[in-house]
């Protein structure tokens, strides 16, 4: 696909662009009204063709679960392995559309490794995620980030508290909820390990007071995030973090998303992902 294609759907996704707008830029591109509905088909998640690991999986338990954030519940969608014993837990954190059923495979897909898994609704102190995206994203950008970030907070704290986890926690975010990644690790010392694909980075002169290990995923074609980069290296090498930086080369942003086949890159969203399993076993058991 036109790469210009995909750069205009990043854009409508991660900046005030209507659809109106969207569309017609669309039909411009790519030649005709047809071929736009045709390019929008593969750029839009199909969620169900790319379920990985289906609720019904007999060696997972699911359930809806709740704690107390900023003065109001927030729910999460708990996944583990059956059996009762002491685990690591991780939360997964969403893109900017709420907590999808993409989010909610990867959330299996981290308790299928071992993990107590807990994908957050970021949207439920408004409701829940909606099945329109364009409502969640809409939603997303009237969040208080303080007392989102509390909420997220408040999520690490209650994995901790349950009698099935051994007291270690982790976190895995998705471009939003990757920024959002960055921002536990600066305000929660006693987070483990935290991985961040194509996030927003943090502020440089919040850099030191991470503690955790940190690993970070980047799409070689995202150039809007990827900008952040050498400042954010250059504060976690002057703080003597752990990190690890990947950058896969002449991949897009939302690599990992394998519900829009115009972005995903199976070879390197599998890397990663060995990558980010591999640092939750040493660091969360």
């Amino acid at each position: 696909m036109d790469q210009r294609i995909i750069n205009l759907f990043d854009e409508y996704t991660h900046a005030p662009l209507t659809r109106k707008e969207f569309m017609e830029r669309l039909i411009k591109l790519a030649g005709g009204t047809a071929l736009a509905f045709t390019a929008l088909s593969v750029l839009e998640p199909g969620y169900a063709a790319a379920a990985t690991v289906t609720p019904e999986a007999d060696d997972l338990q699911a359930e809806e679960v709740s704690w107390i954030g900023d003065g109001a519940p927030v729910r999460g969608y708990l996944v583990h392995p059956k059996g009762r014993r002491k685990r690591g837990a991780v939360v997964v954190i969403h893109e900017n559309r709420g907590l999808t059923p993409h989010i909610k495979d990867v959330t299996r897909r981290v308790a299928l490794a071992g993990y107590l898994a807990l994908g957050v609704d970021a949207l439920s102190v408004v409701g829940g995620t909606p099945a329109d995206e364009d409502k969640g994203r809409e939603l997303i950008g009237q969040l208080d980030p303080v007392k989102n970030l509390y909420n997220y907070l408040k999520a690490l704290d209650y994995l901790r508290a349950r009698p099935d986890c051994n007291g270690r926690t982790g976190a895995v975010g998705f471009y939003w909820g990757g920024g959002l990644v960055n921002q536990l690790a600066v305000h929660d010392p006693k987070l483990d390990a935290a991985v961040a694909y194509y996030g927003q980075q943090p502020k440089v002169e919040d850099v030191p007071s991470i503690k955790a290990a940190v690993m970070l995923h980047y799409g070689g074609l995202d150039q809007r995030i990827n900008a952040g980069i050498p400042a954010y290296e250059a504060a976690l090498k002057a703080a003597g973090t752990r990190y690890e930086l990947f950058v896969y080369e002449g991949v897009n942003h939302a690599f990992n998303n394998d519900t829009s086949p115009a972005r995903y890159n199976a070879e390197a969203a599998k890397l990663a992902w060995d990558r980010t399993l591999r640092l939750f076993k040493e660091k969360l058991g």
